[in-house]
């Protein structure tokens, strides 16, 4: 897989826990692109929110998305050759849009597996301001990725090597090119 068979940006996107953050940099790294943490943009009231338990609001949502937006554009413009693979949770199609405004050829990587999976995972975890207590919320708003957007579906329960490496696989054969192309 080679930096010019890539998509110019990629999503990796998905409940938290499934392995985005992990994924997206592994990615990022085998495609030569350039990693943006999603959570990165979020203003402190709202990283306050999820650390007191509480699920976010669409309008707390959008300061944050059209940031993110912003920044892919940006990193794409200033590095026109390379990739941008943002680790996002993307969870409703409106999000993802918003995502997609300033970035319109993005493909969707959107890792998906069991809950009781990612409540594993998530339970784990002791570095991350996301508590176990907000994936049913997550759950409940996740809108997987419509058959119109350019999207690869990935098994999130694999190694994050494998996803890696389904990615890539995809990819190399015309799968993202083929997304980006009938998806628009």
């Amino acid at each position: 897989m080679t930096k010019d068979r890539a998509p110019r940006a990629l999503i990796v996107m998905g409940v938290s826990g499934v392995g985005k953050t992990t994924v997206a940099r592994a990615l990022a790294d085998r495609i030569g692109g350039r990693y943006i943490e999603a959570d990165a943009f979020h203003p402190p009231e709202n990283i306050a929110a999820m650390a007191a338990g509480t699920p976010l609001t669409d309008a707390m949502r959008q300061p944050w998305l059209e940031a993110l937006s912003d920044a892919m554009r940006q990193a794409r413009t200033s590095q026109p050759n390379t990739p941008v693979v943002v680790a996002c949770s993307a969870l409703k199609r409106s999000y993802r849009d918003a995502l997609r405004t300033q970035n319109p050829d993005a493909l969707i990587v959107h890792l998906s597996a069991n809950p009781e999976v990612i409540r594993a995972r998530i339970t784990a975890r002791t570095d991350h301001f996301m508590p176990p207590s907000l994936l049913d919320s997550q759950l409940s708003t996740l809108e997987p990725p419509a058959s119109d957007e350019a999207c690869l579906t990935v098994d999130a329960s694999r190694t994050p090597e494998e996803i890696v490496a389904s990615v890539c696989h995809s990819l190399a054969h015309g799968d993202g090119a083929d997304a980006l192309t009938s998806a628009r």
